[in-house]
């Protein structure tokens, strides 16, 4: 079963049920399962036997703690508790009521999150968790569902990190290239240089960009994204009734009545300024030679980072909280209910971990790279054909990094072999491909991160964000292929925007609420 076709039907099945019942949870089971099943030759005690194992290993793997998920679980217990700080305290509606005075429309609600989403680069989970918590209240006052925040914090946060060289992202890929070079023995160019100029080659992710401010713009609300507005704006309603939402503390106590800004301000801040500070310090450590920006991102360590930011978070938000006059919430019942509201998010978390170990140990991601190992395709056509395979393997295992680690250096090697001058288009392909394959599964961390940020139901933001994706897959499809016949990055690129601006403007719904 392993490396072969069949290595598809765990992500397959999940998928199918994901569509069919809306139960991430019970999807994601099934699929891990399924999985555990096909690696067994189907023996039923062994197959369970993996599934604990499985799940065990990622707190204890080789005889060591696995701090970087204990670190990440943590983070958002922390968020959870910071996020209720900030609601208990009146601090998130007094930031509404102040914001509402000076962004006075709801396409300027919706702008927030989107150019924070630009601004802030430094990480995808950072970015996917704390603009969420800033733009909350506002987007709640406006009426903007929490999937459409959720899109609107996704679709920025992966796309911007993926092109940008400091941050966890750009350094993890600049650290790749570097072998992938040496190994090829391009002497002729450098990782940082190699960098720079695939960023234009990267279409998926301006798509991804553009397609986000023209949503605001135009209010292109389609699919399901279409009915959770109208019915945001008409009944107020965020949510969709009954299903679990991370985060959510609406229900669990009633907010300060003399709540201050800067009480969501600091928390928020701290949490930047720690996390960064954090980042900076745990890559000095793990730097090794000489100490540069790239080192320092491409050595630190982010769950650490989030940890201690969240840590001071936490205690900055207690102590502007334990001041307040009664009546309140003791600061026991806000963190309990605080760590409680992420518990929703972390089973999906380790749900998603869990098959995506599965998938790894079929060997999902090997068979999908050995069929474009195998195609024997004209080198000019190599970008656009890698784009759709890392997208299916993205989709597929649910980690852009991993399909990163594994297609990389096999285009690399394809594109040198055939046609050299296809080597930086072919590697960007690889990028775009897995950001797009990200955006479009259930099992992405940074999917369900956004989803947690913004407090939407995962499903939810899953359904709504994937006409979008299609969309920028569909304009950067097209752009790999109008580059295979000009090899004209400049005019690749244009055509890609043109064709997301096309779709929109012939797309948009015309029977809208205006506001």
């Amino acid at each position: 079963m392993e490396g072969t076709i069949y290595s598809l039907l765990p992500p397959l099945i999940m998928l199918v049920l994901v569509l069919a019942t809306r139960q991430v949870l019970i999807s994601l089971g099934a699929g891990i399962l399924v999985g555990a099943f096909m690696l067994n030759d189907y023996e039923f005690l062994a197959s369970i036997n993996q599934i604990w194992t499985t799940f065990y290993t990622i707190f204890y793997s080789d005889g060591a703690v696995q701090w970087g998920s204990l670190y990440l679980l943590s983070f958002l217990l922390l968020l959870g508790i910071t996020t209720a700080f900030m609601t208990a305290s009146g601090g998130s509606r007094a930031f509404g009521e102040w914001a509402i005075g000076r962004i006075r429309t709801r396409k300027g609600a919706q702008m927030m999150p989107a150019i924070l989403g630009i601004i802030i680069f430094i990480d995808d989970y950072f970015n996917s968790l704390a603009i969420g918590q800033v733009a909350r209240p506002l987007t709640d006052r406006y009426k903007v569902s929490r999937a459409k925040l959720a899109y609107l914090i996704d679709s920025t946060s992966a796309p911007i990190t993926v092109i940008s060289p400091i941050s966890s992202w750009g350094a993890f890929i600049i650290g790749t290239l570097g072998s992938i070079i040496t190994a090829q023995g391009l002497t002729e160019i450098g990782e940082l240089e190699a960098f720079i100029k695939m960023i234009p080659l990267n279409f998926y992710v301006f798509a991804a960009i553009f397609l986000v401010f023209l949503t605001i713009l135009t209010k292109f609300d389609i699919g399901s994204m279409k009915r959770h507005e109208i019915r945001a704006e008409q009944t107020g309603e965020l949510l969709t009734k009954g299903k679990e939402v991370p985060g959510d503390l609406d229900s669990e106590f009633t907010d300060h009545n003399n709540g201050k800004v800067l009480q969501l301000i600091v928390p928020i801040a701290v949490l930047l300024v720690a996390t960064v500070s954090a980042m900076v310090i745990t890559g000095i450590q793990g730097s090794e030679g000489e100490v540069t920006i790239l080192s320092i991102f491409a050595s630190t360590n982010v769950n650490k980072s989030l940890f201690f930011g969240g840590l001071f978070a936490v205690i900055s938000g207690l102590i502007l909280y334990l001041p307040q006059p009664s009546p309140k919430s003791s600061s026991g019942k806000v963190i309990f209910e605080g760590m409680k509201s992420m518990l929703p998010a972390i089973y999906i978390l380790l749900l998603a971990w869990m098959i995506g170990s599965v998938i790894e140990a079929l060997g999902t991601g090997t068979f999908l790279a050995e069929q474009v190992e195998a195609a024997n395709i004209q080198a000019s056509y190599l970008p656009v054909l890698i784009f759709l395979v890392a997208g299916i393997m993205a989709f597929a295992t649910g980690t852009s990094w991993g399909t990163f680690g594994i297609m990389l250096p096999i285009a690399g090697e394809i594109a040198v072999n055939t046609d050299v001058q296809m080597f930086l288009p072919a590697l960007a392909a690889v990028l775009a491909g897995s950001v797009f394959g990200d955006h479009c599964s259930p099992i992405s961390d940074t999917s369900i991160l956004s989803s947690t940020g913004a407090g939407s139901n995962h499903i939810d933001h899953v359904m709504t964000q994937l006409p979008y994706a299609f969309i920028g897959a569909l304009a950067s499809g097209l752009g790999y292929l109008l580059f295979a016949l000009t090899t004209s990055t400049i005019l690749s690129l244009a055509a890609t925007l043109a064709v997301v601006l096309v779709i929109v403007l012939m797309g948009r719904p015309k029977s809208r609420i205006t506001s």
